[in-house]
C-alpha cells in the first residue's frame, strides 16, 4: 500500500472499529424502540436455556411485546459453543428471513448470533468460508448484514464491542472463530442490572477473562511490527497488535480490574462494583477488539477444548466445561514471566495497577513480579490450582501443544516468538500455580 515498501513488510497503520455503545441501569427497555427505529419486522431473538428464564430475557420480551416487535425465540445456544450448535443456529437464521438480530447473554450467546447474522446473509458460503486460517479459508467479509443488538449479561467477553466469534471446532479438538469488523453488533446495550443474577464463580471466571483481555492488548506485539503489511484495507486484520487508542482502554480497565473485580465476586449486592466491572468489560473488549490477546488466549483454546470431566460450580450444564475465563488466567503467570523481556516497562506498570509495589524493582525483574502479583491475586479468589487441578497432567501437554499451534491470529501478536519447547514450558509451569 505505502509507496515506498516498509521496513521488512511489516503494517504502518491501524484501525478503530467497535460497535455503538449504550449504557445505563434499566436501559433494555428501549430496545423495542430501536428495533421499531430500526423498522424491524421480523426479530431473531438468540439466547440459552439457562438465561430464557431469567429477569435479563424477560426485560427483553417485555420492551419487544410493548411495542409490538414481531420476533422468534432461539434458546437453543451452547455454553461454550461448537462448530455445530453454530450450525444449528445459522440454519434457524436461515429459515426464519430475519431483518434484525437481538442477543441476550454471555459471549456464547452473542458470538452465536453473529456467526448465525453472518452465514443467513451469506447463504451460498460454506461455514470454513469464514473461520481463521489456517483451520479455515478466513476469507473477507464483503456482503452486507443485518443490524445485531447485543445486550451481554456477563462482565468478561466484551462480544458486544468485538468482531470476534469463538467456537469450538469438534473434529479437531480446538477452539478456533471468525474475525472480522463486519461482524460487530450494531448496538451494545450494555445494562448492569443484569449483572446482578450472576452466580460468584461466574462473576470471578468472567473477570478474568476482562483482567487477561486488558494485559494481552497491552503487552501485544506493537501494530507497526506486525507483518505482513496487508496490500488492500480489507486484508488488515481485526486484530492488529497494541496501539495508541487500544492501549488507553485496556490500562482503564486493568485500573477498574484492580478496584473492583473482588468486590464484585465477594458481594452480590455490591451494585457499584458490578456496575463497573459490566463497564470494564466492554473497555476491555474495545482494547483487544483492535489490539488483539496474544499467548494466554492461544493456549486456552485447547485448555477449553481437550476438557475431560472438570465441571466448574455455579455453572448450570450438563456437558464438560472449563469456563473461558478460568482457561485463560491459569496460564497467565507463566505466560507474563516469558513475554516481559520484550517491553518488561509495560509489564512493570501492569503489576503496579495491580497492586504490587514497584519503588525499588529492577527492569529486568518484571515478568517475575507480575507473575507474583497474578498468583496472589488469584490465591486471594480461590482459583483452582493450576491444570493439574482441573485434570490435566504433564502427558496431556503434547497434545495442548498440538492444539495451540493453529491459534497463529493471536500467538503471533504475542511480544516474544515462542517454539514448540516453549510453549511446552509454559503449560508446564501452569500445571500448578501456588
Amino acid at each position: 500500500v505505502p509507496e515506498r515498501p516498509t521496513l521488512g513488510n511489516t503494517d504502518y497503520a491501524f484501525e478503530m472499529a467497535i460497535s455503538n455503545i449504550r449504557y445505563g441501569e434499566g436501559v433494555t427497555k428501549e430496545i423495542g424502540m430501536d428495533l421499531q427505529n430500526l423498522g424491524a419486522r421480523r426479530v431473531c431473538l438468540m439466547t440459552d436455556k439457562n438465561l430464557s428464564k431469567l429477569p435479563p430475557v424477560n426485560a427483553v420480551l417485555n420492551s419487544l411485546a410493548k411495542y409490538g416487535i414481531n420476533f422468534q425465540m432461539y434458546d437453543n445456544v451452547r455454553v461454550e459453543p461448537t462448530d455445530q450448535s453454530f450450525l444449528d443456529a445459522i440454519q434457524f437464521a436461515r429459515k426464519g428471513e430475519f431483518d434484525a438480530y437481538v442477543a441476550v447473554g454471555g459471549g456464547s450467546v452473542i458470538d452465536t448470533c453473529k456467526a448465525a447474522n453472518l452465514y443467513a446473509a451469506s447463504p451460498s458460503s460454506e461455514f470454513l468460508d469464514y473461520v481463521n486460517a489456517p483451520i479455515g479459508k478466513g476469507k473477507p467479509v464483503t456482503v452486507p448484514l443485518k443490524p445485531l443488538i447485543a445486550v451481554p449479561t456477563t462482565s468478561g467477553t466484551g462480544s458486544e464491542t468485538t468482531g470476534v466469534a469463538i467456537f469450538d471446532f469438534k473434529e479437531l479438538k480446538v477452539k478456533t472463530g471468525i474475525a472480522s469488523r463486519a461482524i460487530k453488533p450494531t448496538l451494545g446495550i450494555i445494562d448492569p442490572l443484569h449483572t446482578l443474577s450472576m452466580p460468584e464463580r461466574i462473576v470471578a471466571n468472567s473477570g478474568f477473562d476482562v483482567l487477561c483481555h486488558a494485559l494481552e492488548s497491552y503487552t501485544a506485539l506493537p501494530y507497526n511490527e506486525r507483518r505482513p503489511c496487508p496490500s488492500n484495507p480489507i486484508e488488515r486484520p481485526a486484530y492488529q497488535g497494541s496501539n495508541p487508542v487500544s492501549d488507553v482502554w485496556a490500562l482503564h480497565a486493568l485500573r477498574i480490574v484492580a478496584r473492583y473485580l473482588k468486590r464484585a465476586i465477594r458481594n452480590p449486592e455490591d451494585r457499584e462494583a458490578r456496575a463497573n466491572m459490566h463497564l470494564a468489560s466492554a473497555f476491555a473488549g474495545i482494547g483487544f477488539g483492535n489490539a488483539g490477546v496474544h499467548l494466554c488466549h492461544g493456549m486456552s483454546y485447547p485448555i477449553s477444548g481437550l476438557v475431560k470431566t472438570y465441571k466448574p460450580k455455579d455453572y448450570n450444564v450438563d456437558h464438560s466445561l472449563v469456563p473461558h475465563g478460568l482457561s485463560v488466567v491459569l496460564t497467565s503467570p507463566a505466560v507474563f514471566a516469558f513475554t516481559a523481556q520484550i517491553h518488561p516497562e509495560r509489564h512493570l506498570e501492569a503489576a503496579e495497577i495491580l497492586g504490587a509495589d514497584i519503588r525499588t524493582a529492577r527492569i529486568k525483574d518484571a515478568g517475575l513480579i507480575l507473575a507474583d502479583t497474578l498468583r496472589k491475586f488469584l490465591f486471594d479468589l480461590n482459583v483452582d490450582d493450576g491444570l493439574a487441578a482441573i485434570g490435566y497432567s504433564k502427558a496431556d501437554i503434547p497434545a495442548l501443544v498440538k492444539g495451540t499451534l493453529p491459534q497463529e491470529r493471536v500467538t503471533k501478536l504475542s511480544p516474544r516468538p515462542q517454539t514448540e519447547e516453549d510453549l511446552s514450558a509454559l503449560f508446564e509451569a501452569s500445571m500448578k500455580l501456588y
